[in-house]
């Protein structure tokens, strides 16, 4: 068997067999970026829309955050 075809041999092993190092973080997983979208438009009462969507109509988007941001402010 060539060096090559052990050495791939070894690492494919070395995955099926080996034990992960390292830990995990303590706590709650952190927040997404777009798990705070998603909790913003529910707040608002837009949960419901397709806000990948609507992002991609950047005239449309703009509206929803002016609104989003005035009911913020008032």
């Amino acid at each position: 068997m060539d060096n090559r075809y052990q050495r791939i041999y070894a690492i494919g092993f070395r995955v099926l067999l080996g034990k992960p190092e390292g830990r995990r973080p303590l706590g709650r997983p952190r927040r997404r970026w777009v798990d705070n979208i998603r909790m913003e438009l529910q707040e608002v009462g837009c949960g419901y829309m397709d806000w990948i969507g609507l992002a991609q109509d950047r005239d449309r988007w703009r509206t929803l955050v002016s609104a989003i941001m005035n009911l913020w402010v008032l």
